[in-house]
């Protein structure tokens, strides 16, 4: 019998799951849907993308508070249940595509969403890897696996650490499976994105800043002075350390975002071009 993977993961599919199937568990708490649109603050101002509408129970009530909403969904069935709900909802449309395969609109927009397990990671790149997209905030129900990570003060990954030099990304709570059906194997988590008031660098620098990330988290756990060793002299080793202060022993996955703004700011006024991190071929 032929074995059916995961259309994005490439994992193999549990029994009654199709191979689109995208991790999409549907959230049925009313009491928690009125407050995660509470918390997203949305006014009828606002442009709000909606990633994986499923059957419409947050696409409703952003409907009756936002200017406009755009509510995607990639299943058949469920598109057909939004369009009947939104009938009435001329403020509300209704995109029948690939999340992953949509173009994020060009104004300011806020995104208030319960996305698909299986996708979170590459759905959080498409709103957070471009600074200069119109993404200002959102509210977003992950796996709660995911949303730990992506908040946490330890940073393992190049990405999210790029993300925090121009987002604030706050663990809001805990959600359990319970509210969800069909309920998922692991608990969920609300959390909650807002654009820095104050960048901490030019956007023009992001790809800059995105090799430096990836050079300097190959390993997480390494000394300061270990992963920046390539990029820096001994002198200017001297000179961060006492900017940042810090010793050589801490472990540059604990830095925070300010502290890496003032390590780029330094590689920029410093070192020679020649010698800042090279982007990764492997991708």
């Amino acid at each position: 019998m032929t074995k059916k993977f995961h259309k994005y993961s490439g994992k193999k599919l549990s029994r009654g799951e199709p191979p689109n199937f995208s991790g999409q568990h549907l959230m049925h708490n009313k009491k928690l849907l009125d407050e995660i649109v509470n918390r997203a603050n949305v006014s009828n101002n606002d442009i709000v993308l909606e990633l994986g509408a499923g059957k419409g129970a947050l696409t409703t009530i952003l409907s009756q508070r936002a200017r406009k909403v755009l509510a995607v969904e990639y299943d058949a069935k469920f598109v057909d249940i939004l369009n009947r709900k939104t009938a009435q909802s001329s403020n509300t449309i209704i995109i029948h595509r690939d999340i992953m395969k949509i173009q994020l609109p060009k104004e300011k927009f806020v995104v208030v969403s319960n996305i698909p397990y299986a996708i979170t990671t590459p759905i959080m790149k498409m709103l957070l890897d471009n600074p200069s997209s119109g993404f200002q905030s959102g509210v977003i129900v992950m796996e709660k696996g995911a949303a730990r990570r992506f908040t946490s003060k330890f940073i393992k990954n190049s990405y999210v650490l790029v993300w925090k030099m121009w987002f604030d990304l706050r663990y809001i709570k805990e959600i359990s499976r319970n509210n969800f059906s069909p309920p998922p194997r692991v608990d969920s988590a609300m959390v909650m994105i807002t654009r820095k008031k104050e960048e901490l660098m030019p956007k023009k620098e992001y790809r800059n800043f995105l090799r430096l990330a990836e050079y300097a988290l190959r390993q997480p756990q390494a000394p300061f002075e270990i992963a920046l060793s390539g990029v820096f002299t001994p002198p200017q080793m001297k000179y961060l350390r006492k900017n940042l202060k810090i010793n050589n022993e801490k472990a540059i996955g604990t830095l925070d975002e300010k502290q890496w703004s003032i390590i780029f700011k330094t590689m920029v006024q410093y070192v020679p071009f020649h010698k800042w991190p090279k982007a990764n071929r492997r991708k």
